[in-house]
């Protein structure tokens, strides 16, 4: 028997106003369907020695290319005349080591400025 202030509640069965039971909350069932969307798929390849030596002799070619322009242009920086006040003048400056002062000195074909505004920046 319900009193004044009592409420009466239906906790009967999983049902709610609709009269349809409740949805239960997922928990993962699609676990598997998600790690296959998620994860990149490659198919392991047989890689062919001809394409790898072609691989092989590009990247030769492109280091001896690179290593030849390297020494052409330690040649050219070899050329440039500088002046030794000059390279104590950079050195004393801007605590720096002499081949760090020539270096910068021979790149900006003697020139103190500009070599100094390059160290500065």
């Amino acid at each position: 028997m319900a009193t004044e202030g009592d409420v009466d509640l239906d906790l009967e069965g999983d049902e709610n106003c609709t009269g349809k039971p409740a949805e239960k909350p997922r928990k993962h069932d699609s676990g598997a369907a998600d790690l296959e969307r998620v994860t990149d798929y490659a198919e392991e390849k047989e890689i062919s020695s001809s394409d790898l030596q072609t691989a092989m002799s590009v990247i030769g070619d492109r280091r001896s290319r690179e290593q030849k322009a390297k020494q052409e242009r330690e040649k050219e920086l070899a050329k440039v005349t500088i002046k030794k006040e000059d390279v104590e003048l950079i050195m004393s400056e801007m605590e720096i080591s002499r081949f760090t002062a020539e270096r910068s000195l021979r790149e900006h074909m003697g020139n103190v400025v500009e070599a100094l505004v390059a160290l500065t920046s």
